[in-house]
This record gives structure tokens, C-alpha cells and sequence, in this order.
């Protein structure tokens, strides 16, 4: 988020001739105004703190956020009065925590669980980080990266998928609350923009990044999402992302970070034309939300560097205006390096399409993800399901209401019922398998761990002759999400079970014992490649996170 410098002697974005008593002593004491844009930009953002509590289920809780927040403020605040011996209102601070706050999550972190401490020492830990940096890593006297930027990408880099993510590109279907935040990130960052001259800049980045992202959905470009069945691909995968309230944060609040964006029009919209490139090109090998998130921030880590870099080795110009209006120039095909401010956006504009379409090296690096199904799929295709149930025939499927924030289809329409349907046929499918010995059988309905145990238990029965097989009646199918910590990957369902399992022995083919035993499982389903629901394993009943995968 945006960080601003607080004034070093009362003036107008501060309250005069206050003071504050500690001990016997009187120091300074300087608070925002109401005109301060850092009280704007932090009314948007608790704005959507709080439409992510009540309406848009944030996995994040109200103490992990006050933690990030209050470790920055006190961190500045002690920073500051042993510098210059007056007590700051530490407002860039305050941004910089909320803003680790709003994207960061802790695996685990439930939504609707308000008040928990999970994790709180890794909100401290990344917040409090990521301030540093403002300190400790500077050129010329000012700070190099946006804190929160840095601070975050640090922590997904070095922490890994299995303990931190980032909040996801799709908040939920557009209801309410979504159209509220909407609007709010809207206006709030259009004003803000506007009043600090960044909103050319925030234009050309999304011009430029949604131009990216078009040639990398018309190439077939494929991520995994926990929000999502299929594989997020093409056009969806495009207004998705580009159409992101989380894209909006970036461009609005993070690439303008005044302290670290260029100085000039002409610089500041090369800059913001780069910063989208960068974002692109690092998400085009990526395969999973997390790692393409991760990338969008890294973008800005990137260019913050390359910045610096142009100012260091630009030839010996008067301000560093100068130098980057002229590498801006150099880039842009201009030999007088000079642009007609008249002209700035959309030379601006243009130049950051141009290198987007001059580089063909993002659909080169959008390899990885292009297809995944192609991973997954086996060399020859399945055979087709034979199995047929009628939905009616099992009991009325129950939907969890966490579904409906994932799924209006599956929460009101009869896709519920149907997809039971697709379990029992697989749970029939797999009979079928093991009494025909046909191991391509499972892969028509079965992913995964379970197709591998499956797998196992045929090779096992041809060795002894001796098969056991299952078959499920329901007497009641509740239908849940399933979430993986640790890589945003596809969205999972389980139907959480209870009924009765029938288990009849066969030896060299012939029945030898039947049992039976109470049902109370959760079966997985998964579409890892966009069609069919396989199931993919059980858990315990009323279990609904599967275990990190490393």
C-alpha cells in the first residue's frame, strides 16, 4: 500500500502546536488533517475490511488484521520519536499493516471465524518485515520498495504455499456486498489517483496488463483456483483476472505508492506500462492461483528494482525526472527524448501495447500452464461410464451454505442432486472395475489417491485371487466444499455420508463371505480436468481440509 511522509514540523497536512506529555517532559505531537490522502486511502481499505467480515467471507479474522496494524504503528511510532523526538501519528504505517491484513491468509483460517488468533505472529511477523524495509533498504534517502509489496512476496516466497496464501482473485458471485466493494475501491481509488496525478499511470498499467492477459487466455492459458471446479482457462481466466477487485488494489493502491513510483507523467506511465509487463510475463508460467498472484506482486518488486537501476546507470542528467523521461523516451522510439505532455497517455498507452504485442516470449513462458488437462490425462482416453442412477432414487441432497459462495448453481438448482448422482455411478463404476478386473475402468471415475488405492487393491486381488468390493446405500448426502491448504488448487466437493456399505468377498471368482457396516464417511470430488466429477479419496466424517500436501 501507499506510504506517505509525514511532515517534520507541523504544517498544513498537520495539526500545530500540539504536544503530549510523557514523564516530565512535553514533545510534539503531530496528527493527520482531514485532507491527509493517507485517511482517504484508509477509509477504503477498512472499507473493505468490513465488507469482507460481514458479506465476502474473508479468511482472514478482526485480531489478525488489529495485529498487523497496531505491529506497524507502534514499530514507526518508536522509530520516529527516536529520531526526532515528537510522537508522529504513524499513518504510512498504519496502510502498510492493513494492507499486509487484506491479502495475506494463514492456511487454516476459516471464513465466518471472526475473532481467532491462528496465525497471529505471522500477520506480526510479515507486517512488522515488511516496514523494515522501509528503513533498512533505501538508495538516496528514500526507501526502494513499497513495503507491504515486498513484505508480501517475501513471505509467500519464503513461507511457502502450505502455511501463507494470498486473498484470491474471485471474491464471489456479484451480489451486494461485491458491487459495494466495487464501488468503493472505485471511487475511493479514482479520487485518490486523481488528486495525487497517478491516475494515468493506474490506467496504462491496466491497458497494458489486460492486453497481456488477453494473449495469454487466446493461447490457451490454464490455472488451478480452490474457488473453482475446472481448470480457470481462456476467457474466463482473462475477466477473471483482469476484472479482479484484487487486480483494482494493485493498480489503485500499490503501483502508486508515491515514495517509490517515478517522478514525472512521462516516467510514471513508462513505469506503470512496465510494472504490468513484468506482472505478465512472471504469471505466464504458472499453473496455480497462488503462484500467479504471487507473480502479479513480484511485478512491482521488479520494476522497483529496475528503477533504481535506471537512475543509477542513466547518463549524467540534471533530476532523476530527467533520466527517466528520457529511458521512457529511449523506449517509446523517441529521438529527441522529450514527449509532448499533450501526448503523454497515449504515447504512454501505445507503448505499453507495443510491448506487449513485440513480446511473444509471454505466450513462450505460458507453456506450463497452457492445458493442464493434458498433466492429468491419461494416454488413452477412458472408457465411457456405463452405470446409470437415478437422482431420485437417492435421498435429497442437503447443501452446506458455504457452497452458495462458491456455486449458485449447485446451492439452488438440481446440479446437487445430479452430482450424487456421479457418485454413486463412480462408487458402481469402481464395483464394475474389480469384479471385470479392468483397470481403465477407474480411470474414468476415480483421481488421485483414490484411484491409486484402488489401483493397488486390483493388482493386489490378481496376485491372490481373492477380491473384495463395496457397494454404498445412502440414507443421507450433505454436500461441502473441501479445501487444500497450500495451493489454491482446484475446488473440491464432499458429500458427508450416512448408510449402510455392503462388503462381499469373492475368491477365483466365486462368492465366499458378505457383511455389512454403517456408513458414515465424506466422499471427495474433484473435476481436474474440467468434465466429469472423479472421486478423488474419503475423509472422516465431518472433516473438511485435507492434509497439506508438504
Amino acid at each position: 500500500m501507499k506510504t506517505f511522509k509525514a511532515p517534520a514540523h507541523p504544517g498544513p497536512a498537520s495539526a500545530p502546536a500540539r504536544t503530549i506529555r510523557l514523564g516530565a517532559r512535553r514533545y510534539p505531537l503531530l496528527l493527520p488533517s482531514l485532507r491527509d490522502p493517507r485517511l482517504h486511502l484508509a477509509s477504503v481499505i477498512i472499507s473493505i475490511h468490513i465488507f469482507g467480515q460481514l458479506g465476502l467471507h474473508f479468511r482472514v479474522s478482526v485480531p489478525q488484521i488489529l495485529v498487523a496494524i497496531v505491529t506497524c504503528a507502534l514499530i514507526e511510532v518508536v522509530w520516529t520519536f527516536l529520531r526526532t523526538r515528537a510522537v508522529v501519528w504513524p499513518a504510512s504505517a498504519m496502510l502498510t499493516g492493513s494492507g499486509v491484513a487484506l491479502i495475506l491468509r494463514v492456511a487454516g483460517t476459516e471464513p465466518g471465524d471472526h475473532w481467532t488468533w491462528q496465525g497471529w505472529h505471522v500477520f506480526a511477523a510479515v507486517a512488522g518485515a515488511s516496514l523494515v524495509t522501509k528503513y533498512v533498504i533505501k538508495y538516496r534517502g528514500t526507501h526502494v520498495f513499497n513495503p507491504s509489496n515486498v513484505g508480501l512476496v517475501a513471505a509467500f516466497v519464503l513461507l511457502g504455499s502450505t502455511r501463507v496464501e494470498p486473498l484470491d482473485f474471485w471474491w464471489g458471485p456479484l451480489d451486494g456486498w461485491l458491487i459495494a466493494a466495487y464501488a468503493i475501491i472505485l471511487i475511493g481509488g479514482l479520487l485518490i489517483t486523481s488528486r495525487l496525478r497517478l491516475l494515468e499511470m493506474s490506467a496504462v498499467f491496466w491497458a497494458t496488463f489486460a492486453a497481456g492477459l488477453g494473449v495469454l487466455a487466446a493461447s490457451g492459458h490454464c490455472i488451478t483456483a480452490r474457488w473453482s471446479a475446472a481448470p480457470v482457462c481462456g476467457a474466463r481466466f482473462w475477466w477473471i483476472v483482469a476484472l479482479s477487485p484484487e487486480i483494482l488494489i494493485f493498480l489503485f493502491f500499490m503501483i502508486t505508492d508515491p515514495k517509490t513510483a517515478p517522478i514525472g507523467g512521462t516516467a510514471r506511465i513508462a513505469f506503470g506500462a512496465a510494472v504490468a509487463v513484468a506482472s505478465t510475463l512472471l504469471i505466464a508460467p504458472q499453473t496455480t492461483e497462488f503462484a500467479a498472484k504471487v507473480a502479479l506482486l513480484a511485478g512491482l518488486v521488479v520494476l522497483c528494482v529496475v528503477r533504481q537501476l535506471v537512475i543509477r546507470f542513466a547518463p549524467a542528467v540534471d533530476t532523476e525526472e530527467d533520466a527517466l523521461r528520457g529511458s521512457a523516451a529511449r523506449l517509446l522510439g523517441s529521438t529527441s527524448g522529450q514527449v509532448r505532455p499533450g501526448r503523454t497517455f497515449a504515447v504512454g498507452a501505445l507503448g505499453g501495447f507495443l510491448v506487449v504485442a513485440l513480446g511473444a516470449g509471454i505466450v513462450l513462458a505460458g507453456a506450463p500452464a497452457r492445458e493442464p488437462a493434458a498433466a492429468t490425462a491419461v494416454a488413452e482416453a477412458p472408457p465411457q461410464v456405463t452405470a446409470q442412477v437415478d437422482p431420485a432414487s437417492l435421498p435429497g441432497v442437503t447443501v452446506d451454505p458455504e457452497i452458495a459462495d462458491l456455486s449458485r448453481e449447485l446451492a439452488e438448482g438440481p446440479a446437487a442432486q445430479d452430482l450424487a448422482a456421479t457418485l454413486a455411478e463412480n462408487l458402481e463404476t469402481e464395483v464394475q472395475a474389480q469384479l471385470s478386473a479392468d483397470p481403465r475402468l477407474l480411470t474414468a471415475v476415480d483421481y488421485g489417491d483414490r484411484l491409486a488405492e484402488l489401483q493397488t487393491e486390483l493388482d493386489d486381488a490378481l496376485v491372490s485371487g481373492t477380491t473384495t468390493v463395496r457397494r454404498y446405500t445412502f440414507d443421507e448426502l450433505h454436500l461441502v466444499p473441501i479445501f487444500a491448504p497450500g495451493d489454491q488448487s482446484g475446488l473440491s466437493l464432499g458429500f458427508e455420508a450416512r448408510g449402510t456399505v455392503e462388503i462381499v468377498t469373492f475368491e477365483d471368482g466365486e462368492r465366499v463371505s458378505t457383511g455389512t457396516e454403517r456408513l458414515k464417511m465424506t466422499f471427495m470430488l474433484s473435476r481436474p480436468t474440467g468434465g466429469r466429477w472423479l472421486t478423488m479419496g474419503t475423509l472422516p466424517f465431518g472433516e473438511r481440509t485435507l492434509e497439506p500436501s508438504g
